[in-house]
């Protein structure tokens, strides 16, 4: 991408930010085309975005970038941005590698620390527990709730409801599940082994967990072992690049979906009990190609990778391969930056937020490094309609984890709603937990 069509772009951002910040009641403007394709410059809450299957570029208009951020300490009296009417507090911080946090029932944080590096060799990976908010925004109580896994992330509880008998955790290899009951803080027993082998190795190795709204089935998100790869000559990847259904109990096992390339975070819609995901696109194919995307998941679908994505656009690396399912591929519900590294997502249940808020999703967006302009690390709002259907756009929410110099301090990573209706945001960049609470009544968006 030129400099000067970079610079047109963020102009173009920036004229829709000032937009989307106005108290007019008019429609929300949403930046859309190319002006749609952003650097964390242009990023500000309250700034929507849609892009379209439309508005993709050809493969390889621009050269594969490598431009890994170079975490830096957080600058002094450096914090996430929100809008007006939201506070922002820095709940905990000092953990080691925070990733997937879920709120439990009884309205406690499970928080995985996936692979602690001050940990010793035989506790790999742990699940803590962090209770309460006192007066000054921190945890009442911290405790750790197992350690001894194997790069841990997804976190569920059941049956769902308000009276869970275990938590279910996704290790990298593995589903195990410990016993629990609301309130506990350390585990009261062994894990036991629910699914005892899952494909892993090679890359992505986060394994979500959730459960269907009637607590009948389980779902497990397995990403691909690489980027992009024949799966018909490659046998590692096997069940992988799927969401893999389950019993409870580890029976049962069949592929859900498929084509998809890393299911990072999953989530039930509350209103339609539709499995939906968060989703990190293949790179090496341009800045803005293709897109991440968060959608519904499809029993049966098929997502394209690695032959397709975006729905039916071959991927030119495999130029031929597989025509009959060129019409399959679905085309996701929402459309993210290209290479953000959309990790998990959550829907909106709260009583905290104002109205318009309920059964939206929020995302974590961990960052890019294969885009020459960097993007990402945020937190993002989809809006959702009255009947489950996401409207296609994405809002900024929660910014600010960049230095105007491009210095990265914080990655968000889980996002989870407490009791309260706070939202809680894991960031594995400054290892921290960052509470956002609504305590304003800034005027109405739509």
């Amino acid at each position: 991408m030129s400099k000067r069509l970079g610079i047109l772009i963020m102009a173009l951002a920036c004229v829709a930010w000032i937009s989307a910040r106005s108290q007019d009641a008019k429609p929300q403007q949403v930046v859309t085309g190319a002006a749609a394709f952003h650097s964390f410059e242009a990023e500000h809450p309250g700034v929507f975005r849609k892009i379209t299957p439309e508005d993709l570029p050809a493969p390889f208009a621009t050269q594969t970038a490598q431009n890994a951020p170079k975490l830096i300490p957080r600058p002094a009296g450096a914090m996430p941005e929100a809008l007006p009417g939201f506070k922002v507090q820095l709940y905990v911080t000092g953990l080691d590698n925070p990733r997937e946090i879920r709120t439990a029932p009884n309205g406690d944080i499970f928080v995985a620390e996936s692979f602690p590096v001050n940990a010793s060799d035989d506790i790999p990976g742990r699940i803590l527990v962090f209770r309460g908010v006192t007066p000054e925004g921190k945890p009442q109580r911290t405790s750790v709730f197992a350690k001894g896994l194997n790069r841990p992330f997804g976190i569920a509880f059941y049956p769902p409801g308000p009276d869970p008998q275990y938590v279910y955790v996704g290790d990298t290899d593995s589903v195990v599940r410990f016993a629990y009951h609301n309130g506990d803080l350390v585990a009261t027993g062994k894990p036991e082994t629910i699914v005892p082998v899952l494909p892993h190795g090679g890359s992505h190795w986060t394994r979500d967990v959730v459960f269907s709204a009637d607590g009948k089935k389980m779902y497990v998100s397995v990403g691909s072992a690489a980027n992009i790869t024949d799966t018909d000559a490659s046998p590692i990847e096997t069940n992988r690049a799927d969401v893999l259904e389950f019993n409870p109990d580890g029976s049962g096992q069949r592929v859900y979906a498929w084509g998809i390339r890393n299911c990072v975070g999953e989530a039930i819609q509350p209103e339609t009990g539709e499995l939906w995901c968060s989703t990190n696109e293949r790179d090496e194919l341009g800045d803005n190609l293709p897109p991440d995307y968060i959608t519904h998941v499809q029993d049966g679908g098929f997502y394209g990778w690695p032959w397709y994505y975006t729905g039916g656009n071959p991927d030119p690396r495999f130029p031929g391969k597989h025509p009959e399912l060129r019409s399959k591929a679905i085309v996701p519900d929402v459309l993210l930056q290209p290479h953000n590294a959309s990790l998990e997502m959550t829907f909106y249940e709260g009583a905290q937020y104002p109205k318009e808020y309920h059964a939206d999703i929020f995302a974590a967006e961990h960052g890019s490094w294969n885009r020459n302009l960097r993007t990402g690390y945020e937190v993002i709002r989809v809006p959702v309609d009255s009947s489950g259907k996401a409207t296609g756009e994405y809002e900024d929410f929660l910014t600010g984890f960049v230095t105007p110099q491009g210095g990265v301090w914080g990655r968000p990573v889980g996002v989870t709603v407490a009791k309260d209706g706070a939202l809680f945001v894991s960031d594995d960049g400054s290892n921290s937990i960052w509470r956002v609470s609504y305590v304003g009544a800034p005027a109405a968006r739509h």
